[in-house]
């Protein structure tokens, strides 16, 4: 198979929700940086390897910004995560000053604080699942659990009454579509203006909550700009969701259409759910696209030039998908020796919500196992719905059972 540079546009169309696009383990072998087309139609270079992915996350010569926004190019037509984000002169100090703002928000306290609540609405969910089921025979586990578990957890994290979930969700769908739109322009306004009524009412009554954190921290700070917190308040509730919807549907897919994996982690599932849960977050890495970067200067880097206000998108599929770096690298294999993998990022921007993200995958698949153990897909893997999102994975999991 040869590349056609003229003809590489984004995404690669993949077989089906789990393998990739056979084109990217060409790209890695012959051209792990290579010129492509944004679905926005804007030029950009695609990083496939693991090796070059693995470092641009963590050089600082590559930035989510931009010295001029509006001549950027851009990775998307979508209403969030298209183009560049933040200042330009002060994108560092602003990601310093976040990352100290919200660690404390994503400690292990707060972790156990939400094991419980966490267990205790998985269990809830599955409940309602098994009610269901005894009247259908057949239930959505994407409906009745993969979506509204992150959805809850979030809210509950940062402070979000549980009252606006089913509100915050319509909104946060709303706005992930791929395509930019009259709808997604009005729904990301609304939810700005829900955020600014949130943050109004925190500040007349604190509680032990991220939101509530960021309000503190801006009457002790009056540099940390009233818009950019409700800003940052918008992007948590939407990316501390999105990514684990996916993995759920992926992780549950992988899991059923190979039998023994499945039957492995009802055999033991407190002991390998730990190991199952980081191969979900190799193989499963959200959407067809990648992560946007901007050089800040020129670069050379594997044979190729890039110049300061390229455009880069890191393929975090990829690269987890790399057979320097991984045996049977595109097998889902939790007995791996091969521990490390770039689902959380890495460097400086290394997700700050990883510790939630495993924790809601644990809870979830250790669940699963322990009281659906005949659990089985109801539809071929081929005829599941796909997420129209960047983020991707399935619109619909239907599942069945034996049932007791």
């Amino acid at each position: 198979m040869s590349i056609d540079a003229e003809r590489l546009k984004l995404p690669l169309a993949r077989p089906n929700v789990l393998d990739l696009a056979p084109l990217y383990e060409v790209l890695r072998r012959e051209a792990p940086i290579a010129p492509v087309t944004t679905p926005a139609g804007d030029p950009a270079w695609l990083v496939t390897r693991y090796e070059e992915v693995r470092l641009l996350l963590g050089d600082k010569r590559f930035g989510r910004s931009h010295p001029e926004p509006e001549k950027a190019s851009r990775i998307s037509t979508a209403a969030v995560q298209d183009g560049p984000t933040g200042e330009y002169a002060t994108e560092e100090a602003d990601h310093t000053r976040m990352r100290r703002l919200l660690t404390p928000a994503f400690s292990a306290k707060r972790m156990r604080m939400l094991g419980e609540n966490m267990e205790q609405l998985v269990d809830s969910c599955l409940d309602a699942l098994i009610a269901e089921h005894e009247k259908t025979g057949v239930v959505d586990l994407h409906r009745g659990l993969a979506f509204p578990l992150p959805v809850a957890m979030i809210c509950r994290l940062l402070g979000v009454p549980e009252e606006d979930n089913e509100l915050f969700a319509s909104l946060s769908e709303r706005m992930a579509g791929t395509e930019i739109g009259e709808e997604a322009h009005k729904a990301r306004e609304e939810f700005f203006r829900y955020m600014v009524g949130l943050v109004e009412t925190k500040r007349g009554a604190l509680g032990e909550d991220v939101i509530s954190d960021l309000v503190r921290a801006q009457a002790e700070d009056p540099s940390f700009d009233y818009v950019e917190m409700v800003r940052l308040c918008v992007g948590l509730l939407f990316a501390g969701h999105e990514t684990t919807v996916n993995r759920i549907g992926l992780g549950v897919l992988f899991l059923l259409t190979e039998r023994s994996r499945w039957d492995a982690l009802v055999a033991d599932p407190d002991g390998r759910v730990d190991a199952v849960v980081e191969e979900v977050m190799r193989l499963g890495a959200p959407g067809d696209l990648g992560l946007l970067r901007y050089a800040r200067e020129d670069v050379d880097i594997a044979g190729v030039t890039i110049k300061a206000g390229d455009a880069l998108v890191l393929s975090i599929n990829a690269a987890n998908r790399d057979v320097s770096v991984y045996s049977r690298a595109e097998e889902f294999d939790p007995d791996r020796p091969e521990r490390t993998h770039l689902g959380f990022g890495h460097g400086a921007h290394f997700c700050i919500g990883a510790s939630l993200a495993r924790t809601e995958l644990r809870v979830v698949f250790a669940a699963l196992a322990k009281r659906l153990p005949s659990m089985r897909l109801a539809k071929e893997i081929d005829q599941l719905q796909v997420r129209a999102t960047l983020t991707g994975g399935v619109a619909e999991l239907p599942v069945t059972w034996r049932s007791a």
